[in-house]
């Protein structure tokens, strides 16, 4: 079997929808004749931590840890200085020291002969630095790098952007990932369409492919698939929010609902289950008048957030506008369509999720500033649910082209073809 060395500094038990995308790849490769072999950080300290996700790797795999260095779980007064110094002054980002260390731990691994593909992904974008690193002493190794999102394009970067100086060094940096990896890989089809717009004479139109995120139907085994209707409607978000991605207006949507006695709040039950600022969230919830509708709960394992998901009566898709917003969808959104359950999608109404969604005919999208339009489709998912309907007529055939499996088959036809091995 043929060997790919997969640099991924977010590897299991970290926890996190970062993960997913690394975990599935690693797990489905050896169906298509790929054996990976994983260089990561060590299990210390970790923000996220979900050891279920360990369960999900091919037995015997072999996993190279090295230090992580990570300055941002420092203990007390230092903490603050571990992630001022992480976020603000190390390029391109905080993981650029467990790199600089790892690098030589990576050097030995493909220097033993028998690795044949090269891959790296991001974030953290000092996993492509190892690629460069290979390519100074392995010229031929083939390399893919995989850009989970966009780097210098990034959305959350473009609304906080670094001090000039930086900003210069990370899009040369970045020139150079894009020059010198044999192929590029990104997640929709409006991020490569922005790489190949912002990175003239590269030839990114041929050499960089689309293998968006997915499902893995395996996760859903064992979880009931019959329907049972909530006492009250019962809508669920999971995953972070930060940034641009905050539940204000879907809350205030909610709340003028209730309050115009459209909706009585004891018949709802809005749940955010991860990783989120509690204080911050249940403000929020007092302010719209929403006290004892909305339950906040902390990051839990992924078997258990997804049994949460399936008895849940919709999900809330969550995603701000903005420059670049339109061009990502998160990984969630994958299992939120393999829930069945009518996904509540309050994202800009023409971005690459709102596409998704439309295609797989799995949701109502409202434009995430629209509060009107956020109103109107909760209430018409409420009293789809109130009289027992359902509000959507999914697109099977649509939703398979997303299964791990395929799109992991799509990677490896991408190591066979480029690399030139039968």
């Amino acid at each position: 079997m043929k060997k790919v060395l997969m640099v991924a500094h977010q590897f299991p038990p970290v926890g996190g929808s970062g993960v997913q995308r690394s975990v599935k790849f690693a797990k489905y490769l050896p169906l298509y004749g790929w054996e990976p072999v994983v260089l990561t950080r060590d299990q210390g300290k970790m923000v996220l931590r979900d050891e279920s996700l360990l369960k999900e790797l091919p037995e015997n795999i072999e996993i190279i840890r090295t230090p992580a260095y990570d300055l941002t779980v420092l203990p007390g007064i230092l903490n603050k200085v571990g992630k001022f110094i992480a976020w603000k002054i190390l390029i391109p980002d905080g993981e650029v020291l467990w790199m600089k260390k790892a690098v030589k731990a990576c050097l030995e691994r493909i220097g033993a002969g028998d690795i044949n593909v090269l891959y790296t992904t991001s974030y953290p974008y000092s996993d492509h630095l190892f690629g460069l690193e290979v390519k100074k002493h392995y010229p031929d190794l083939f390399w893919l790098a995989d850009f989970r999102d966009e780097w210098t394009n990034n959305p959350y970067l473009t609304d906080k952007p670094h001090r000039p100086s930086r900003m210069k060094r990370e899009r040369e940096l970045e020139k150079e990932v894009l020059e010198k990896a044999d192929v590029l890989v990104t997640n929709t089809p409006i991020m490569k369409e922005n790489f190949v717009r912002l990175n003239p004479g590269l030839d990114l139109e041929t050499r960089m492919h689309v293998i968006p995120n997915g499902f893995d139907t395996e996760d859903f085994e064992g979880l009931p698939k019959e329907k049972t209707k909530n006492p009250q409607f019962t809508i669920t978000y999971t995953g972070a929010l930060y940034g641009r991605r905050k539940p204000d207006l879907f809350l205030e949507a909610v709340g003028n609902l209730v309050k115009n006695g459209k909706i009585k709040k004891e018949k709802i039950r809005i749940r955010f289950i991860g990783s989120f600022k509690h204080e911050v969230l249940k403000n929020l919830i007092n302010k719209n008048g929403l006290e004892g509708s909305v339950d906040t709960i902390g990051y839990m394992e992924h078997g258990e957030c997804l049994e949460n998901m399936m008895a849940s009566d919709a999900m809330l898709l969550l995603e701000g506008g903005g420059p670049g917003s339109e061009a990502f969808y998160t990984g969630k959104i994958f299992e939120y369509i393999q829930t069945n359950n009518p996904i509540l999608a309050v994202i800009p109404e023409n971005g690459a999720a709102a596409m998704l969604i439309r295609d797989t005919k799995t949701g109502m999208v409202c434009d995430w500033s629209d509060v009107k339009a956020i109103e109107k489709g909760f209430l018409d998912m409420y009293e789809s649910w109130e009289k027992g309907e359902s509000i959507i007529d999914p697109d099977y055939a649509e939703i398979a082209r997303y299964d791990r499996k395929v799109l992991t088959g799509k990677l490896a036809e991408l190591f066979n073809k480029f690399n030139k091995v039968d």
